[in-house]
């Protein structure tokens, strides 16, 4: 099943009339879905058009939208919005004005976004051009869910890699030599044996010693765990989908079962699977971090 990288690029260019714009959008990792927007003056609108799009597609991931808008270089012709000038000055001269405080002046006015209107806004908010910026960002979210698609084929890969090398080192510990029976009942045999030498020691004590000794060696639990993390793992992969979440979880339990597998360890053979195993486990949690 398809399994997408929160890591993607894409840019959707075109002409409309006289005008030319370009999309660009960035995505890296996020724990969730935050789509950040950067649009000229009069694009508000368009704007939301691409975010909402990228929400209803996507999962995870911060993205950052970029609209740039280049016009041809004309002299345009401006006009001042006399009844919103109107409207403000009439609102200001209503406001009781605090001593030592300038009032609202011209100048301050026409600063005041709508005040001030040229013929380069109105072929910007032209119907064409909308159109044409609405079909820029159909193909803009399409190229992204492709990019992320291909990068999430290199991560899989790379994930299906470090599942094998994890059970492979879970086989290792299985038939290490330091785990047989006879090999556990020589230390065993030799702890007892020190323990009895220290003296003062009854032998209902040196029982229960024996049985502690014998607990603490057994990793049978925690390969039995490493075994089922991996069959989930490998589940959720054959899902696909917004899965990364789920796969961080599970790289804290194989770390959990690795670590604990390594305080068990009473051998030094099993004792380096266990750090080779906390190894591949840390870059396997670094590598799902990239799922969506």
């Amino acid at each position: 099943m398809i399994l997408s990288s929160m890591t993607g690029f894409a840019r959707a260019a075109g002409t409309s009339g006289s005008v030319q714009w370009a999309w660009e959008v960035r995505s890296v990792n996020g724990r969730g879905l935050d789509v950040r927007l950067r649009v000229p003056n009069g694009f508000d609108a368009i704007g939301e058009v691409a975010r909402t799009a990228i929400q209803r597609t996507l999962s995870r991931g911060q993205c950052q939208v970029n609209l740039t808008v280049t016009r041809p270089e004309t002299t345009a012709r401006v006009r001042i919005n006399e009844a919103l000038l109107a409207s403000l000055a009439a609102a200001v001269a209503k406001v009781p004005v605090p001593a030592g405080v300038t009032p609202a002046s011209l100048d301050g006015l026409l600063g005041i976004r709508g005040v001030i209107e040229s013929d380069e806004e109105q072929i910007t908010d032209s119907d064409a051009l909308a159109r044409d910026l609405s079909e820029g960002v159909v193909r803009l979210v399409a190229d992204l869910i492709e990019a992320r698609r291909a990068e999430g084929r290199q991560l899989r890969e790379i994930v299906e890699g470090q599942l094998a090398t994890i059970e492979r080192l879970t086989e290792a510990a299985e038939t290490c030599p330091g785990r047989q029976p006879e090999a556990v009942r020589e230390r065993l045999a030799a702890n007892v044996a020190a323990l009895v030498g220290a003296g003062g020691l009854d032998p209902e004590r040196l029982h229960q010693e024996a049985v502690l000794m014998a607990a603490k060696a057994d990793v049978r639990e925690e390969l039995d765990r490493l075994r089922a993390h991996l069959v989930a793992a490998r589940e959720h992969l054959a899902t696909g989908g917004a899965i990364g979440r789920k796969l961080d979880f599970l790289a804290q339990e194989f770390g959990r079962e690795a670590n604990t597998l390594c305080a068990k360890a009473s051998d030094v053979a099993l004792s380096r699977i266990g750090l080779d195993l906390k190894a591949v486990v840390e870059q396997f949690r670094e590598q799902v971090q990239n799922v969506e």
